[in-house]
């Protein structure tokens, strides 16, 4: 089959010809090869390679991830379990990360209650917080 113009490749994959360079750059896209004529012909099956790496960026994996993730599919002797592993570790960097966005909530949930949201500046509890001074 013959090979995808970049940006029909980027309309089939659902991203701008931009990312499709990013990703290049990257090393999660593979160079593509060049016609004579010097435009780039993308295989078509790399529209897959690009939803698979939009639908990881999805669910929060890092571009360094989704790498790792890429050469797992193509390691002989990878295991589901593998994969498995690693999404594991990235639900629990997530529940970390919700887990501190909790804390935060709930400090500033304190400020706030503790403001009157009237009164001069300097005695403004959230300033005072930030400046250290509480």
């Amino acid at each position: 089959m013959r090979g995808l113009m970049t940006g029909e490749f980027a309309k089939r994959a659902g991203v701008n010809v931009e990312t499709l360079r990013f990703y290049e750059r990257r090393g999660l896209l593979p160079m593509p090869p060049r016609q004579a004529s010097g435009y780039r012909e993308y295989p078509p099956g790399d529209v897959r390679r690009i939803r698979f790496i939009k639908r990881a960026q999805e669910l929060g994996f890092s571009l360094g991830e989704i790498r790792d993730l890429l050469s797992l599919r193509v390691q002989r002797g990878t295991t589901a379990a593998e994969v498995r592993s690693r999404a594991e570790a990235k639900l629990g960097d997530i529940r970390r990360k919700i887990a501190d966005l909790r804390a935060i909530e709930r400090a500033l949930k304190k400020l706030t209650d503790a403001c009157p949201g009237q009164g001069p500046l300097g005695e403004c509890p959230i300033l005072q917080h930030l400046d250290g001074r509480l």
